[in-house]
């Protein structure tokens, strides 16, 4: 054979092989991608509208899709439009959980700047419950450490720019978040990772992260769910957010949402049938139920108030305590289910 065939057909061989399982180039029955409506950009003086793909946190109107951290109403207030921090009030989060996902929110620091460093405008946007930090601050002309200055990701990863305005004018940020993967055994496979921009400009571009990001210390990645939900930061300034909205990626799933802790602990229990046996244990894991039904623990995820689902297995439970007699129906794959009622 020629030898530069056989050159020619080394270099060209890995190239077909990647290329094996893609459909044929311009093929016509390929699926076409599903159209969104990208919505309206925002102005100085007017929010803009989400992509119809989207879920939408907060346009404007009211704080239902966010909670306090214990899952009661929030203390934040809404005004003219935007959602502003009660200083003192505590964090505010979304009450449904997101994994890989595009976050987009506008921010404004206050008009009238007063304070230095950390004390300015300070605030934070958070991944994974509360332990990945996308620092808010006034950082214009505002002298601090540069892993906490506006845009870093805290106490690791100065941005890569200062894009800040002015206080007192809006700003945004756009982020693609990629949460760390966890084997079954709690072993990290991949850490998490941001793409950032602040007012249009690129500030982290596949940013991998070495764990979680906190004041003064630098923890290790700690196992978790996938979807978490999204937290904004009362730092003790008055800091102001509008137009919040989230794209789910990924794989698509199930809705979930993190439920208030004293709804959870209610259905905390042993159920059992009529005649008093105890069949199941629920009991409550870091923001889970964990369900103990034949000698196994599910731990079970939200998409309800009242029903909840397994990710492992297609087990599945309802709870109904509107009645006299509390109850749980326990389903496994379609099975029809076991109506157990709540002894203790």
């Amino acid at each position: 054979m020629n030898p530069a065939l056989i050159i020619s057909t080394c270099l060209l061989s890995p190239l077909f092989a990647q290329g094996a399982s893609l459909p044929l180039g311009h093929d016509r029955l390929r699926p076409l991608p599903p159209v969104v409506n990208p919505g309206e950009a925002s102005t100085p003086d007017r929010a803009g509208t989400a992509p119809s793909d989207a879920v939408v946190l907060f346009d404007g109107t009211d704080l239902s899709r966010w909670s306090a951290m214990n899952g009661e109403p929030t203390q934040w207030v809404v005004r003219d439009g935007v959602m502003e921090c009660v200083p003192g009030s505590g964090y505010i989060r979304t009450r449904q959980n997101f994994g890989e996902c595009q976050l987009h929110l506008e921010f404004a620091t206050p008009a009238k700047a007063e304070g230095s460093s950390q004390g300015r405008g300070n605030s934070g946007v958070f991944f994974g419950g509360t332990r990945y930090e996308i620092q808010v601050l006034d950082s214009y002309e505002n002298v601090t450490y540069a892993d906490g200055s506006c845009g870093a990701i805290y106490n690791q990863y100065p941005p890569l720019v200062n894009a800040c305005r002015p206080p007192g004018e809006w700003q945004s940020y756009d982020i693609l978040w990629t949460p760390p993967r966890f084997d079954g055994d709690g072993r990290l496979l991949a850490p998490a990772r941001i793409t950032a921009f602040q007012n249009g400009v690129l500030i982290h571009h596949n940013t991998e992260l070495f764990g979680e990001t906190a004041w003064l210390e630098r923890k290790p990645f700690t196992p978790h769910p996938e979807k978490q939900f999204l937290a904004l930061q009362d730092h003790g300034n008055p800091v102001r957010y509008r137009n919040v909205w989230v794209r789910e990626l990924g794989t698509p799933g199930k809705p979930e949402f993190q439920l208030p802790d004293a709804l959870l602990d209610s259905y905390c229990g042993d159920y059992g049938d009529a005649d008093n046996r105890v069949v199941t244990k629920v009991s409550r894991r870091d923001g889970n139920l964990v369900l103990r039904y034949r000698g196994v623990d599910f731990v079970m995820f939200a998409e309800s108030p009242t029903h909840f689902f397994a990710k492992t297995v297609d087990v599945q439970a309802d709870f109904d305590f509107s009645g006299p007699e509390k109850t749980v129906r326990i389903s496994v794959g379609e099975d029809g289910g076991t109506k157990l009622k709540k002894l203790r």
